[in-house]
């Protein structure tokens, strides 16, 4: 066997942002460099793969299911070769003895001891727009290539078995599928693959990714004469290494030894490599049936790749990206630019909900998950306002003001992944007005319209001055911190009304006149039959007075229906981290999480429990006149300058959520692709709430963390494996208006029924408070950043910041966040309505803050890594 490369290793790439580079790693290689110590002789053939076991005197055989290679240094008797006999080396002539296994390897000692040289080297892109060699090889091997569709193998050496004897079915030499096999592994009994290529990409915050959902391995060999490909999709993801702990896919490429440069295994390689380096790719190749549609999509593939790289790529512009200039305030110049860059994808954000695979499949099931996330907590909402203002917002209003608001934004605004909705804080902030109106004597009304026009009236000032810029100031941290405040806020919403519950029905005094009715029905059982003619009338007038104020089964069954609903809702949301059924019914019960959990729960509390009586969940009562304009000309001239000052700071309330919702919506590591609108999106708040006041509905502005989690809902995810952490990255998001249309449609709708709405038990609408709380903290860096507290060092996931920050800057970073989120909370929960007041200008001082006071304490560099999209 003439002469061959050394041995390789693993591959690794490095990437920024989409724009993958491929690295190849290679081990010793005789060729570039030669390590004198080693001595190694031209022509002597290296020790087979070690496969656990004393090498047999057999060509092959098979052990423990595992085909073994052929010992190059025996003949086919059995009797040591020419070769064999002829080694000289001092090394090798003591055979290396551990744990009573003999090796017959000249490099490793008495011991087991062993060095392995390995060398990593970047490989770029194959360029199909200018690299003619690349469509012309896509081409070529098309017509034959080796498919192995749902191969269900997971061990390494037998998937390469079974490839290799397909690929060289009928080869010139005899020998070349154990040359093959040969090359393809490392000669050391670490048996890992010689040359293998993959891809990465930039993580989140800096570092690097494997994709481990696929790897390909190459070699070259001297008795076949032409290129061989074989492409293998496992039907079950198997472990091939650190770096390939998911694989879906096996590429395999073999060319003859003397093969031109243009055409050799690692040019070859780069080919495939590139097009499978597309996670979108990839998630069409694993729903392909056949292989002509395989076949169908690598074409199709190459063409799309040739047409990209021929077009300059297009950055968003981002506003924490250092190599943006900062931009400046003008006058419409943000409204202009948002227009110009939105409109023209203005008639995709309704094909992309439709066009492409799955996208009918996400866009029902995210419909839906839309329509139950925004109309159970207009009702919750509803009913906190009717209590809060004595029946002036009812639940009728805010599904009205949802539907209008939420369709408007939905078809005009600039980023339809965002949702609106009344919030907790608007529900607060509504309080405040009203109990301001009646220390004062003013007419709610009138005073809720004017302070909502002078909210719009500002809101118009900051889009048309540009003040959205301000946002390239915020930072991740200050973003995260606001979505834990709501995600706190929605759990204490549901945690109060359950204690108020408790109050109202558990610890009443009724319930302790139970034990006395025990003691008197056995006290009856000892009495005469007169005696019990007369006790009987009176224990039973004492029942029906307990069952009237005592109810202690209605305080367990809301237990039971609150927790519930977040169990369900959220063991359904992980079910895709679940052995059970296959990956696409785990896909779709995890998409379905939320309304399936709301049905089954309601069931359980209005069938499965009828006799429990938990009335009902608002009155559903329709109002007259309810679009009937509101008259301000009862309020005074100090009244209106009075709501001016409310006015602002709730302008400032709706500048800093629109904000960061649309910073989170289109944050990096969502991979959206067709701009962002934050002053064009603010001018369309402004006309709706301006509408909703003239009408005195309800406020709406963009929701966290529904809009998140609305992104989420339109993505589709590739899960990674780092060192036992399982974690999962968006690949692509559909950026369609029709979930947001079609969901408001039907919350429109649902006016039509109120009634049946209304039997929707309150715990359940509670439960989704929970649920959305929980899983809005899935992601969130600063909420990881917590749990690191309570974790072993041992344990740390290998995120970027836990590898470039030192461990006690990052929890002095973390403390301090938790500083500035426990000031929020004393504000925004504090018993005291006025101190609420200036709750929006605390979430404007995070910014501040954030660039400051923190660098005094943490240097930038750390921050950078900790505080970076």
């Amino acid at each position: 066997m003439s002469r061959r490369l050394g041995n390789m290793d693993t591959v690794a790439s490095a990437a920024v942002n989409d724009n993958v580079q491929l690295k190849n790693i290679t081990f010793h290689n005789p060729d570039e460099y030669q390590n004198p110590a080693f001595n190694m002789e031209p022509e002597r053939t290296p020790p087979p793969p070690y496969n656990g076991h004393q090498h047999s005197p057999s060509n092959s055989h098979v052990e423990n299911g595992i085909n073994s290679l052929p010992d190059p240094s025996l003949n086919k008797d059995g009797s040591p070769s020419n070769k064999a006999l002829t080694k000289q080396s001092s090394v090798a002539s003591d055979r290396s003895s551990v744990s009573n296994i003999n090796y017959d390897d000249m490099f490793i000692d008495e011991s087991g001891m062993t060095l392995i040289y390995s060398k990593h080297e970047k490989v770029p892109l194959k360029d199909f727009s200018n690299e003619i060699r690349a469509a012309m090889d896509v081409k070529k091997f098309l017509k034959n290539t080796v498919l192995l569709l749902n191969l269900d193998k997971s061990n390494m050496d037998e998937i390469i078995d079974d490839m290799v004897k397909k690929m060289l079915q009928g080869a010139e030499n005899t020998n070349s599928i154990d040359q093959a096999k040969s090359a393809l592994f490392t000669h050391d009994f670490v048996h890992q693959m010689s040359r293998t290529l993959q891809s990465t990409s930039i993580s989140e915050g800096g570092g690097f990714d494997y994709d481990q959902n696929w790897v390909c391995a190459m070699c070259s060999i001297p008795s076949i004469q032409s290129r061989h490909v074989g492409i293998a999709r496992l039907s079950i993801p198997a472990n091939l290494g650190n770096t390939a702990q998911e694989v879906y896919f096996v590429i395999v490429i073999l060319t003859p030894t003397k093969e031109k440069g243009t055409k050799n295994e690692l040019e070859t390689g780069r080919t495939f490599a590139t097009l499978f380096s597309d996670a979108d790719f990839r998630l069409r190749l694993l729903d392909a049936n056949t292989e002509e549609q395989f076949k169908k999509l690598l074409e199709q593939q190459t063409h799309d790749l040739s047409e990209r790289q021929r077009r300059t790529d297009e950055k968003i512009p981002v506003f924490d990206d250092e190599e943006v200039p900062k931009m400046k305030c003008g006058f419409m110049k943000g409204i202009r630019g948002d227009l110009k860059r939105r409109l023209p994808y203005y008639w995709s954000d309704y094909k992309d909900g439709i066009v492409g695979p799955k996208s009918i499949q996400k866009t029902i099931s995210t419909t839906l998950f839309l329509y139950f996330a925004c109309v159970l907590p207009c009702i919750a909402f509803g009913v906190l306002n009717a209590y809060n203002t004595n029946n002036i917002l009812t639940v009728e209003k805010v599904l009205y003001a949802q539907t209008f608001g939420g369709l408007v934004f939905a078809i005009f605004g600039g980023t339809p992944q965002i949702v609106l909705l009344t919030t907790a804080p608007l529900a607060l902030y509504t309080k405040i007005i009203y109990s301001i109106c009646e220390d004062f004597d003013i007419n709610f009304q009138a005073m809720f319209t004017c302070v909502g026009l002078w909210n719009s009236a500002f809101l118009v000032v900051y889009s048309f001055f540009d003040l959205s810029v301000l946002m390239q100031f915020s930072t991740r941290s200050s973003e995260e911190i606001f979505a834990i405040f709501i995600s706190i806020a929605f759990a204490v919403d549901a945690f109060k009304n359950t204690a108020l519950n408790f109050e109202q029905y558990y610890y009443v005094p009724a319930c302790d006149k139970a034990v006395e009715v025990v003691n008197n029905t056995i006290t009856i059982a000892t009495t005469t039959v007169a005696n019990v003619n007369a006790t009987v009338p009176n224990i039973t007038s004492t029942i029906e007075s307990i069952e009237q104020e005592c109810g202690r089964d209605i305080s367990m069954l809301y237990l039971l229906l609150l927790f519930g609903t977040l169990w369900v809702g959220v063991a359904l949301y992980n079910f895709t981290k679940t052995p059970y059924l296959n990956s696409a019914k785990r896909e779709l019960l995890a998409d379905y999480s939320l309304p399936v959990s709301v049905v089954i729960m309601s069931f359980f509390g209005a069938y499965v429990f009828r006799q429990v009586n938990m009335g009902k969940a608002f009155d559903a009562a329709r109002q007259p006149n309810i679009f009937q304009l509101i008259d301000m000309s009862s309020l005074s001239v100090g009244a209106i300058f009075g709501a001016m000052g409310l006015g602002f700071c709730l302008s400032l309330l709706f500048f800093m959520d629109q904000n960061i919702s649309a910073a989170l919506v289109n944050a990096p590591q969502n991979k959206m692709k067709k701009g962002t609108a934050y002053h064009w999106d603010l001018l369309v708040i402004a006309a709706v709430n301006a509408l909703h006041s003239i009408v005195c509905f309800p406020w709406v502005h963009a929701a966290l963390p529904h809009s998140p989690l609305h992104v989420r809902a339109l993505a589709d995810v590739e899960e990674r494996v780092d060192q036992g952490h399982i974690y999962q990255i968006i690949v692509r998001v559909r950026e369609t208006r029709l979930t947001a249309i079609f969901s408001h449609i039907l919350i429109g709708c649902s006016l039509f029924f109120m009634n049946i709405l209304a039997y929707i038990p309150t715990p359940v609408l509670y439960g989704l408070f929970l649920y959305v709380a929980v899983t809005s903290l899935y992601g969130n860096q600063f909420f990881e950043r917590v749990e690191l507290f309570f974790t072993e060092q041992a344990a740390y996931p290998p995120n970027h910041y836990i590898r470039r920050v030192p461990q006690r800057k990052m929890h002095i970073f973390t403390l301090l966040q938790l500083l500035q989120l426990l000031v929020l909370c004393g504000f925004g929960f504090s018993p005291y309505p006025y101190l609420k007041m200036f709750f929006p200008v605390l979430i404007f001082c995070l910014i501040p803050i954030r660039h400051k006071l923190i660098p005094k304490i943490i240097d930038s560099k750390y921050l950078k890594a900790m505080d970076g999209h």
